[in-house]
């Protein structure tokens, strides 16, 4: 696919200057220098990373520019609503993941310590499995 088409920074190569100004529409948009950074750090044959990354830098840039615009609210009898109010949207936009259950932990541990050949690896194994998970 390279061989064939090149580059995908040859792509910007070829387009007029006001079309690389995608900041002058949309300014949710990243600026030219981000975009040929991430062309530039782009494995060859994966540029659908780059549309990725992208996306991720625009709702980024949005949820920022709503965190600020909730922030600032006016607080009506010294409650900070609108900081409350940030927060929990961030909380909602990018939750942080979970840490693997107990029986996860121990699933990983067993595959790792116990010989699932040996005589007892098959059975402390399967018992594990068998949990419920939390």
């Amino acid at each position: 696919m390279t061989e064939e088409y090149g580059h995908i920074s040859d792509a910007f190569d070829n387009l007029p200057e006001e079309e690389l100004l995608m900041t002058d529409q949309q300014p949710i948009t990243p600026p030219p220098e981000i975009v040929h950074e991430w062309i530039d750090e782009a494995p060859p044959q994966t540029y659908y990373c780059i549309a990725e990354q992208a996306a991720q830098w625009g709702a980024d840039q949005e949820l920022k520019a709503c965190c600020e615009e909730l922030k600032s609210l006016p607080s009506p009898l010294g409650i900070p609503f609108g900081e409350m109010a940030s927060n929990a949207l961030r909380a909602a936009r990018r939750p942080k993941p979970k840490p693997p259950s107990l029986k996860e932990q121990a699933l990983e541990a067993a595959h790792i310590e116990v010989n699932p050949e040996g005589k007892y690896g098959s059975l402390i194994i399967r018992a594990l499995e068998l949990l419920p998970d939390e």
